[in-house]
């Protein structure tokens, strides 16, 4: 062909593909458009009707062969209300004034909600708050040194030339490496707020000081909010105020022992704090629901040593000096370990299902070293899942999965009009990705993806834990003999065309409506 007649095949090629793309958002941008025709430009894996009461499968779990329920406390049976953030935040913020003498003006930074997102990355040494993908790479865009973005040039500076974080820098088994820690329980978001506001402080004043000795100081006032009981307290004082829907968790825990199944609860938080929370939720006699229940575990100790013995209390809560050799159901037991709880009950393997919200302390020791089933709480799923619901992210998403695809084929033309048209659509991709990005936050995204690559959280969300939903109510939805069936993703070289591809998140609450009067 000679090089006249190619360039012109080109031309028409690329018209082609303008001409679609100019087709499609025609329809996206009328205002009055038809529904008819909007459902036919989204594509069948792209599914408005998620509903955020769905329990989601990683992994194959039939519930039928499931005998024994175990629960971590906070944030998994009892769930807490944003009003606790800012408690911890303004208690944390004034021990770092007064007790650790840092600048008074830190005190006129408020609590942000919304600012941090659970699953970051924060990097100790250089005090910056960042997202980071499945391959260890930060997400620019992501990267905030105090309460200010880092540009994407800076951000490269700094990690010498890329935005990789190697292995052995991002963290360790629990979250924490030698330069980076991962938030990943709801606690943390007050944390992470904490030493973006400081850093925000010393840098907008000029200011010198040691990002490390700040890192250690902030965790050290958020551990002191916990350790000397100020958290306990305030809950105690208000239960209505800060527990969140405990009819949900009293009708969770009914449902399953009255099919027979055996219930279990292993928790960091001391007996009297679980024990007023429990009545309130589910009533004096909850204890009689539980065949087990230990408190004070130190997780994830609790699961990884065997060097703590368990210790009985007495109806006083007052520890009792007998040697455990059983663990009997009407007691309360503290601390011990996992290896000598499964010595004393036999609890072993696929019989058994355990709920947590922390995939580190709860979730990893029990999946890969175990082999317990286990079941994430992620309370963000309620609000990422109304997101995915918008006809904005849908049609937002359909949009850039649009121009990848025509930037993945058209980008061996390399005439002078090509380039122009492929380097405008890569920065049409790029201004839809941020405006995906902040439909979820503003500064982070979503918890569970970058642009396209899954989060660094995902990728231990799917590692960790066999199921994972909202909360434990999402029990509710499901019979006791019920199977979850992971979705099969295609692997890059396979075609995507099985049917189970489609959206069945919809579909997979068969008891909604039954159990609608408990919501």
């Amino acid at each position: 062909m000679a090089s006249g007649q190619q360039s012109q095949g080109i031309g028409v090629a690329i018209t082609k593909q303008i001409m679609k793309l100019d087709h499609v958002r025609f329809f996206f941008c009328v205002c009055n458009v038809s529904p008819s025709f909007s459902a036919d430009l989204i594509p069948p894996g792209v599914c408005n009707l998620l509903n955020p009461s769905t329990i989601y499968a990683n992994n194959e779990v039939d519930l039928d062969e499931v005998e024994i329920y175990g629960f971590d406390y906070d944030y998994t049976l009892a769930l807490y209300s944003n009003t606790l953030d800012t408690m911890i935040y303004n208690t944390a913020r004034d021990f770092l004034v007064k007790h650790y003498k840092y600048p008074e003006g830190i005190s006129k930074y408020d609590y942000i909600p919304n600012f941090a997102a659970r699953g970051l990355h924060y990097d100790i040494q250089k005090g910056l708050l960042m997202k980071i993908d499945a391959f260890h790479y930060i997400q620019l865009g992501t990267v905030y040194r105090g309460l200010n973005p880092v540009p994407d040039e800076e951000v490269l500076e700094l990690y010498g030339g890329t935005n990789h974080v190697p292995l052995e820098e991002v963290s360790g088994f629990y979250g924490k490496g030698p330069v980076m820690k991962q938030f990943m329980d709801v606690f943390s978001i007050p944390e992470m707020t904490l030493l973006a506001a400081a850093n925000d402080y010393f840098n907008s004043n000029d200011i010198e000081y040691d990002p490390g000795h700040l890192y250690k100081d902030v965790s050290d006032a958020i551990g002191m909010v916990h350790i000397k009981g100020y958290m306990y307290k305030w809950i105690m004082q208000d239960l209505e105020k800060y527990i969140l829907r405990g009819d949900e968790t009293y009708a969770v825990l009914h449902r399953l022992a009255s099919h027979g199944k055996k219930l279990f609860l292993i928790t960091n938080s001391p007996f009297s704090f679980v024990d007023k929370g429990m009545k309130y939720m589910v009533g004096k006699d909850w204890r009689d629901l539980f065949d087990i229940v230990i408190v004070q575990a130190d997780k994830p100790h609790f699961f990884n040593s065997c060097g703590k013995p368990f210790r009985r209390l007495d109806s006083n809560g007052d520890l009792q000096w007998d040697k455990i050799k059983s663990l009997d159901k009407g007691q309360v037991y503290k601390q011990g370990n996992l290896f000598d709880f499964l010595r004393l009950t036999g609890w072993r393997g696929s019989k058994v299902l355990y709920f947590g919200d922390h995939l580190y302390s709860d979730l990893a020791d029990l999946m890969l070293r175990h082999g317990w089933r286990t079941g994430a709480i992620v309370p963000e799923l309620e609000v990422e899942t109304r997101v995915v619901n918008t006809e904005q992210y849908a049609q937002g998403l359909t949009w850039l999965q649009a121009l990848t695809g025509l930037l993945e084929r058209m980008q061996m033309h390399r005439d002078p009009e090509s380039k122009k048209v492929l380097q405008d659509w890569l920065k049409e991709r790029e201004e839809l990705r941020a405006v995906t990005k902040n439909l979820f936050n503003p500064h982070f995204g979503s918890i569970f993806r970058t642009c396209h690559n899954p989060t660094y959280f995902s990728r231990r969300l799917c590692r960790f834990s066999d199921v994972y939903m909202a909360s434990i109510s999402c029990l509710l939805n499901y019979d006791l003999s019920y199977t979850f069936y992971p979705r099969r993703t295609p692997l890059q070289h396979e075609a995507p065309l099985w049917m189970d591809q489609l959206c069945t998140g919809c579909m997979k609450t068969p008891f909604l409506e039954e159990m609608a009067h408990i919501r």
